[in-house]
């Protein structure tokens, strides 16, 4: 059963974050990122709600319905020092399996966090190399089991959000052209150094599909956006 908060994001409601504290009894489940009920809608793919289900983060977002979010921190993180112990556990709890920080992780120490729903495995990635990133979304897709992946950026605009377009095309069918719009709509109006057509162009030159990688029509029916 879909719970108070969910039926309300999908309906177009916008909650404030207090409210998924304050206004209801219990916290975010982890069924709320597990759940492979597709049918994602523009609307909830580009909200600004809903960050306060991770203490610390921003715009956090899905992509793949039960399989891939993106995020970036409150403020940004000037330290490079990337997810907390708190957060890393707390992203645990909520069912995620892995997580990735994208490009600026410089001082980050990574590495496995367990908890009562399992273990996150955090690692660093690179917008400009997406392969890694795009396997182990195939691995949490193949294996309905595992939870899903996080992928998370200083802001949560730019580099979380090509390694996400990357992942509607590689799994959702979708043209590069599709794609860049979506993450050039999603980017809050950031500025891109050298300019965004360029700074997007130049990462989707480094990403090819990956055949190896291909999943079923019924598997994008569970976790594909509308």
């Amino acid at each position: 059963m879909k719970s108070r908060i969910q039926n309300l994001f999908r309906a177009g409601v916008v909650v404030p974050a207090g409210l998924l504290f304050l206004g209801f009894a219990q916290p975010v489940l982890a069924s709320e990122f597990t759940d492979r009920d597709a049918g994602l809608n523009k609307k909830q793919m580009l909200a600004r709600t809903g960050d306060a289900s991770i203490e610390g983060m921003a715009f956090v977002r899905p992509v793949l319905s039960g399989v891939l979010y993106r995020g970036g921190f409150h403020g940004g993180d000037k330290s490079r020092s990337g997810l907390s112990g708190t957060q890393r556990t707390e992203l645990c709890e909520k069912g995620f399996s892995k997580a990735f920080y994208a490009d600026f992780g410089t001082k980050t120490k990574y590495g496995d966090t367990t908890c009562s729903e399992g273990k996150l495995s955090y690692a660093k990635a690179r917008s400009s190399s997406p392969s890694t990133v795009m396997k182990s979304i195939h691995e949490v897709i193949e294996n309905p089991q595992k939870g899903p992946v996080m992928v998370h950026c200083m802001w949560g605009v730019h580099a979380s959000g090509a390694l996400s377009a990357m992942a509607l095309v590689q799994f959702c069918g979708w043209s590069e052209d599709r794609a860049k719009t979506y993450w050039n709509e999603a980017r809050n109006n950031a500025p891109c150094s050298g300019g965004c057509d360029s700074w997007i162009d130049g990462k989707f030159k480094n990403f090819e599909f990956d055949a190896a990688l291909k999943i079923s029509d019924a598997q994008k029916a569970q976790i594909c956006p509308k």
